[in-house]
């Protein structure tokens, strides 16, 4: 779950992450007087979508009042932002931040992640604040310095030293910079975060620093121990499908190809991915039914994949264990009498009883393509999708 960047902060002020005074405000009236509030000549009024790339998107402005504070979230306010993580769609601006302005000397960057192939936290920092950490890792893979910590134990105070000296801060500042690396990692361990972002971090003139900018991902999986976390969920900012399977049990993500994909298991979703890439395709999606899906979540999940108009074909992969595979065809052949299939139907299944499901899926009726093995699913899916093949789905 992911939150707005006003959000972010006041639960990392929570751990003693120093932030910059701010107000959220909905209205250009509640700008102006939150900048008033404030006291402060400059103040900066930004956007809060889920999306980074504000800035150039026009969703930050630097201004210096209360009435030219107004002005900004006048401007601000409603515009449709669209950055590169958004996609052209963009998003609808309905709040904003607006924080006390503050001199920058340097800007660097902090962030926490799991890193899955050493199976602890990572806690990286780099100079080069203020830029995509993407792009910087590319261009440059040294400049991203990193120090993995134990998650019972969090961030050591030494390795939190070692990475303010690395960066070349010295005196208060790298002391500074040190205590809020320790305070980012218990942050993260304690909110059962995903990602805990702060780009840029900054050093002021007047020797603080601060968390300028932050982003805070939060484990779905873990939100049973934090009810109020789950309560700051932004249902407009969260697309309308991936939200609609949310409620129906499914595992979706919007993707930008043709190939629609129903999948048993988050790890063979990945690999059906990959397979259907590997052999040409392009997959429309991620959408992982789980081990104990029932027939109503595979019409939905059906039904979820043929509303997206650049779907040309659907890959159905399936390892019957919790899930069997008799059941899982009787799911299909239910679901495509439900939904009337207007695409290529391809499908693989193996596991628990394979072969009462390929019966279920032979005598169906259904102009559907049987595939021996996932290499052979691929091949036939991006075929059909490239209509190499007349044969078209159709409903019994």
């Amino acid at each position: 779950m992911k939150l707005h960047e006003y959000q972010a902060k006041g639960l990392l002020s929570q751990f003693g992450v120093p932030v910059p005074p701010g107000r959220v405000a909905a209205t250009p009236q509640e700008a102006e007087e939150a900048a008033r509030a404030l006291a402060t000549e400059t103040v900066v009024v930004k956007a809060q979508i889920h999306a980074g790339g504000r800035g150039k998107g026009g969703g930050v402005k630097v201004v210096r009042g209360p009435a030219a504070a107004r002005e900004a979230a006048q401007a601000i306010l409603g515009m449709n932002l669209v950055t590169h993580q958004t996609g052209p769609g963009g998003r609808r601006v309905k709040r904003v931040l607006v924080e006390a302005g503050c001199a920058v000397e340097r800007e660097l960057y902090a962030g926490v992640v799991l890193d899955r192939a050493r199976e602890r936290p990572v806690l990286m920092a780099s100079a080069q604040g203020g830029m995509d950490i993407e792009v910087v890792a590319a261009r440059d893979p040294a400049a991203i310095l990193k120090e993995w910590f134990d998650p019972g134990l969090g961030l050591h105070p030494f390795q939190a030293r070692r990475l303010a000296y690395a960066l070349g801060l010295a005196g208060e500042a790298a002391t500074r910079a040190a205590d809020l690396f320790v305070r980012l990692s218990g942050a993260f361990r304690v909110l059962d975060a995903t990602l805990v972002e702060v780009n840029p971090m900054v050093v002021t003139l007047a020797g603080e620093v601060l968390a300028l900018d932050a982003k805070l991902g939060l484990d779905d999986s873990a939100l049973w121990r934090h009810q109020d976390l789950a309560k700051m969920r932004d249902l407009d900012e969260e697309e309308p499908t991936e939200r609609r399977a949310s409620d129906g049990g499914l595992s979706y993500v919007k993707l930008d190809g043709d190939i629609g994909c129903l999948v048993n298991g988050a790890g063979l979703a990945m690999a059906t991915m990959d397979i259907i890439q590997h052999h040409g395709g392009t997959p429309a999606n991620f959408l992982d039914v789980g081990g104990g899906a029932t027939e109503a979540q595979v019409t939905e999940a059906f039904t979820i994949i043929l509303e997206d108009p650049h779907v040309k074909a659907i890959l159905v992969n399936i390892f019957g264990g919790i899930l069997q595979c008799d059941v899982l065809a009787q799911g299909v052949v239910e679901a495509a009498r439900k939904v009337s299939l207007g695409v290529p139907l391809v499908v693989r299944l193996e596991g628990t009883n394979v072969e009462q499901g390929r019966r279920i899926l032979q005598e169906s009726g259904l102009a559907l393509q049987a595939a021996t093995d996932m290499a052979d699913a691929a091949r036939k899916a991006v075929a059909a999708s490239r209509g190499e093949r007349k044969g078209r789905a159709r409903r019994p």
